[in-house]
């Protein structure tokens, strides 16, 4: 209608949610309380898919890397050998539980 104000929306969603909590506790339902790091949720769409494929292919460069440093090569020896830069190394040696040489 004109000249009369309009309703806060924000207020509309809180009267509701203020409803909803009073009939969930009402009808002797409980809060559960879940533990940190635990969760119902699976990884969504976007985060699943791509990082489980770039995981994949790091997993098939870790055993030559491992073999470069096991075999006594430096940093920049163990990277030519992998095909990868250091930052990428390192990320696939932490992954791996393997721990690379220090730069000189």
């Amino acid at each position: 209608m004109i000249g009369v104000p309009m309703p806060n929306p924000r207020d509309s969603i809180i009267d509701n949610l203020n409803q909803q909590l009073e009939a969930f506790f009402g009808a002797g339902n409980k809060a559960q309380e879940i533990a940190p790091g635990v969760s119902g949720e699976v990884g969504g769409p976007i985060k699943s898919t791509r990082s489980n494929k770039l995981r994949v292919e790091r997993d098939k460069i870790a055993p030559k890397l491992k073999e470069a440093v096991e075999s006594g090569a430096s940093l920049h020896q163990a990277c030519l050998a992998a095909g990868i830069d250091y930052k990428r190394a390192r990320l696939i040696a932490c992954e791996n539980g393997f721990k690379l040489p220090s730069n000189p």
